[in-house]
């Protein structure tokens, strides 16, 4: 059984609130899950590296800075976006999903950990409102589709070490679906994470506005 010391491996730094707030995790998924399902049966058991350590490759990659505004677009229960306000609690974050009963969870599993910094509202990406320094997400759809949905969300003043644009949580070879990006970077997780589960994984960095190569 993974537990929760698997994120304290990685992110020794944790104030005891964060710790807390990741130990209920498990309990809370496993409770909302008999309810609804939102994470397979295998995955419940390994929840805090195939979801929430997986999350945290993002912030592996780019801490989020006091005061930024982050999108996640098909967040399904919440991942990228609850373990990311955990880790940034003075960072706000913006869930949306086009299924209702996931956003329900979110709400739920939240509200049962006490995250002040997180917003989760069923809606379409293209229906929302307002810029954010990054919109993160986890392999909802390919690449050139999940920029439609999202190319005008990004502000363009930039605060952060990265330029303001997409993170993506990724598996497998990309070439294909990356190919019309000139400036995409893919960051592997296996250089932050030693477990064989992030063997092929990625953390894919489109800067908005990009320009295609052809």
């Amino acid at each position: 059984m993974i537990t929760v010391d698997i994120i304290l491996k990685y992110f020794p730094d944790l104030t005891e609130n964060q710790i807390a707030q990741f130990t209920k995790l498990e309990s809370l998924y496993k409770e909302w899950n008999a309810q609804i399902n939102v994470i397979s049966r295998k995955d419940i058991d390994e929840l805090y590296i195939r979801h929430v350590l997986h999350s945290l490759g993002i912030a592996k990659v780019q801490p989020f800075k006091p005061g930024a505004r982050i999108l996640d677009v098909g967040t399904g229960g919440g991942f990228p976006g609850i373990p990311l306000a955990i880790l940034f609690p003075e960072t706000e974050f913006l869930l949306v999903d086009s299924i209702g009963k996931k956003i329900k969870v979110v709400n739920g599993v939240a509200e049962g950990i006490g995250l002040t910094n997180l917003t989760a509202e069923h809606m379409r990406a293209e229906k929302v409102k307002g810029e954010f320094d990054f919109v993160v997400s986890r392999a909802v759809t390919a690449m050139p589709d999940f920029v439609k949905w999202v190319k005008k969300k990004c502000a363009k003043k930039q605060n952060h070490t990265l330029k303001n644009g997409i993170l993506y949580l990724k598996g497998g070879d990309l070439t294909e679906e990356l190919k019309e990006f000139a400036s995409v970077t893919l960051y592997d997780l296996p250089n932050y994470f030693e477990e064989d589960f992030f063997e092929t994984k990625k953390v894919v960095h489109l800067p908005l506005k990009f320009k295609p190569t052809r």
